[in-house]
């Protein structure tokens, strides 16, 4: 992978799904920087390898700003960035409250955009966007009505973004994964079988075989911030064992 000397921003890189890339960047030689709602600073300091760690609330215009300030002037610019701060809201569509919808189009839609609106500045050199979607936002699931519009808008939002920065010499692509064994994931397994009466675990056996890992997400995200994916742009690629086409 080159991705050596590289310079990556992980948003939401402190635990789960995004702590698995930042470990693979840093694995790989790049320098990194962790922008996490809580515990970023804590995470670069147990990486180590010269990690920057910043607080930033990407769904505040101003938090990401400063915490774009931060990373510019600790890296010099950025090479690559990830887009994976999330948070979920379980429940049927007609059911959640206005301020958990709002909160999860906040955070996975417009913090997206917030922070690639203030990271492509930083790109002067070109390099790669990858953010992280969800097979939700490809294949409606139940009870993530909001997750999945919210992750749809952003693949579609990737498609745009490789359009609009190609001439520039910037690559955006999505990464959809299906089941991750995250925190996250593990938190929706009472709701799913109260609201549904069937474990979801059972689900995920069926139809994915397994729980994903963090690091067969990251490895994806390694390779399209890396030149060997210099080919690929403006795509969304699903990581999911197979469930994108086993809905039986």
């Amino acid at each position: 992978m080159m991705v050596q000397d590289k310079r990556v921003l992980v948003t939401g890189g402190g635990r789960g799904i995004g702590r698995g890339i930042v470990d693979a960047f840093v694995e790989g030689g790049a320098r990194v920087a962790i922008a996490d709602i809580a515990g970023a600073e804590q995470a670069a300091k147990e990486i180590g390898a010269d990690a920057v760690g910043v607080t930033c609330d990407v769904s505040s215009s101003e938090s990401v700003a400063n915490a774009l300030s931060v990373v510019g002037e600790a890296l010099g610019g950025l090479d690559i960035v990830v887009n994976n701060a999330g948070v979920e809201a379980f429940g049927p569509l007609h059911e959640l409250s206005e301020d958990a919808f709002d909160k999860v189009v906040s955070v996975n839609l417009r913090g997206t955009w917030l922070v690639y609106k203030h990271a492509v500045p930083l790109m002067q050199g070109g390099g790669a966007i990858v953010n992280i979607a969800s097979l939700a936002g490809i294949v409606g699931f139940p009870l993530l009505g909001a997750y999945a519009a919210a992750k749809a808008g952003v693949v579609r939002m990737t498609e745009v973004m490789a359009i609009e920065l190609r001439d520039l010499g910037v690559r955006a692509n999505a990464i959809c994964p299906g089941f991750i064994d995250t925190p996250m994931i593990r938190r929706a397994f009472d709701d799913f079988e109260a609201a549904t009466g069937q474990p979801l675990a059972e689900i995920i056996t069926a139809r994915q075989g397994r729980l994903g890992t963090p690091q067969e997400v990251a490895a994806l995200a390694l390779f399209l911030g890396s030149d060997a994916a210099a080919f690929v742009n403006g795509t969304a690629i699903t990581v999911d064992g197979g469930m994108n086409v086993n809905r039986i």
